[in-house]
């Protein structure tokens, strides 16, 4: 039997002797509406291996479970798994995996439990608030490469991810995701959903993997180097970023400012994917000149 009461989600917890723990951000989603539209954002089929993190209280996990073919839930706290047992008593194509999702192989999880699976698996979460941003950005720059991801997380962080240049919300975190994705918002989640209520409201986001990112950079580190000085700095332009972060030299600024056609006075925070891969590429190339003409000088 699914909880999807207030009621129904306190009495289980008192059955088997539980609190949400507030140190990992648990806050228990209830409305069964709302499992089934982020279980639809998934566009599950009955051939997808579908990796949940963190199922909770198993209200998603069982959704999930009716479409996906094999639903995998990396859950931390092992408590609930008494619970959860319970729980998805019934959906026996569901494994309950103990592990945290910051470190966890998840290749070896899946080669595990779905050994021979042909396809690229999908990912869903119900994510604590502090865990959003260094996992959503190990599972996008990371070796398991998961075709689809379709997290609720705090409304400020959905924005984030799907903003463009020029406003605040716009950072290294958006960067990341439009590189290797097509981020969408979908909806968002009223406090009231959640037992307990957290302080804030939340938000769906669907990100699609791209097969290959929309801008060519010679060297994929140092654009994210870029990148982060460009943020870091954020109240200098982008010409003092980059030098106070020590990654363009004084003497290459007007080269690389007039072959990039970037403004040098402009913030980082005005510029797009293409201009952050061609300024990147410009710092690079004249690093080569440099290179070039102190070995064409010393022969």
């Amino acid at each position: 039997m699914q909880p999807t009461s207030p009621t129904a989600i306190r009495a289980l917890l008192d059955r088997y002797g539980l609190e949400p723990k507030k140190g990992l951000g648990q806050h228990f989603l209830w409305q069964a509406g709302i499992v089934e539209k982020i279980a639809d954002a998934a566009e599950l089929d009955g051939e997808d291996v579908l990796v949940e993190i963190g199922p909770g209280l198993g209200i998603l996990t069982a959704a999930c479970a009716r479409r996906a073919g094999l639903v995998i839930a990396v859950e931390i706290d092992e408590s609930l798994f008494p619970l959860l047992g319970e729980v998805l008593q019934d959906y026996h194509n569901v494994r309950l995996v103990a592990g945290d999702a910051r470190t966890v192989d998840f290749r070896e999880i899946v080669a595990r439990h779905a050994p021979g699976v042909k396809r690229p698996c999908k990912v869903i979460g119900n994510l604590p608030y502090y865990l959003t941003s260094p996992l959503l950005l190990r599972l996008l720059e990371g070796e398991f490469r998961a075709e689809l991801l379709v997290f609720m997380v705090q409304k400020e962080v959905a924005e984030r991810i799907v903003a463009g240049p020029g406003g605040k919300e716009y950072g290294s975190l958006s960067v990341a995701a439009q590189y290797y994705s097509e981020p969408e918002l979908l909806f968002t989640v009223k406090p009231q959903a959640f037992l307990p209520p957290p302080e804030v409201s939340s938000a769906v986001v669907r990100l699609r993997r791209r097969e290959r990112p929309p801008v060519e950079v010679a060297d994929e580190g140092f654009f994210f180097q870029v990148v982060r000085a460009a943020f870091c700095y954020r109240r200098k332009t982008i010409r003092n970023a980059l030098q106070e972060a020590a990654l363009l030299e004084p003497g290459d600024a007007s080269a690389v400012f007039a072959e990039s056609g970037i403004a040098p006075v402009r913030r980082g925070e005005t510029l797009g994917l293409h201009e952050f891969a061609g300024l990147a590429n410009a710092i690079l190339r004249a690093r080569e000149r440099k290179i070039g003409h102190a070995l064409r000088q010393s022969n």
